[in-house]
Order: structure tokens, then C-alpha cells, then sequence
């Protein structure tokens, strides 16, 4: 970054309208907007020359897992408090 002004641009993405809903609330609590996001983002990319998180495509048994819990598969319900017991916390 310089220490003069950056000229910005204007740019369309297509975002899912969900996602979109749900990263805006998150980003709020930080008091920022999805541009700000974005422009972050795109700052960390440059820095790092790449994609700044790990991007990986699980193994099957990681994707069957992932699967199967969105569909509520193999799910059991458990309080905080049963899990407090159980660690001895």
C-alpha cells in the first residue's frame, strides 16, 4: 500500500444470495461491509501470492461424514453440560 489515495474501481461478483446474508453478519461484528471483505481478501492474496487459506478437497470418508451430518445422519444431541462431564471441566 501507498500512502497516497487508491483509485477504486467498480466490479460485479455472483454470490450465492445465502452466503452473502450470513458473511455479512459476520462481518458487521467487525464493523465492516462486504467491500471491505473483499478488499482484504484480495490484500492477503497479493501478500502471500495465492489463495491465503488452505484449500483442500477432503478425502472420501471426510466428504461422507460431511454428508451425512448435513442430512443429520448419525447425529446426537448433547448438552454443554453432558460434555462439561465428560472432560471433568
Amino acid at each position: 500500500m501507498t500512502a497516497t489515495a487508491n483509485q477504486k474501481v467498480r466490479t460485479n461478483v455472483y454470490l450465492d444470495a445465502e452466503m452473502k446474508a450470513k458473511a455479512q453478519e459476520i462481518f458487521k461484528h467487525y464493523g465492516m461491509g462486504l467491500s471491505d471483505a473483499f478488499n482484504i481478501f484480495l490484500s492477503q492474496s497479493v501478500m502471500e501470492r495465492g489463495i491465503p487459506f488452505d484449500v483442500k478437497i477432503p478425502n472420501e470418508e471426510t466428504a461422507k461424514v460431511i454428508e451425512d451430518a448435513r442430512k443429520g445422519k448419525n447425529m446426537t444431541r448433547v448438552s454443554l453440560d453432558e460434555l462439561r462431564s465428560k472432560v471433568g471441566a
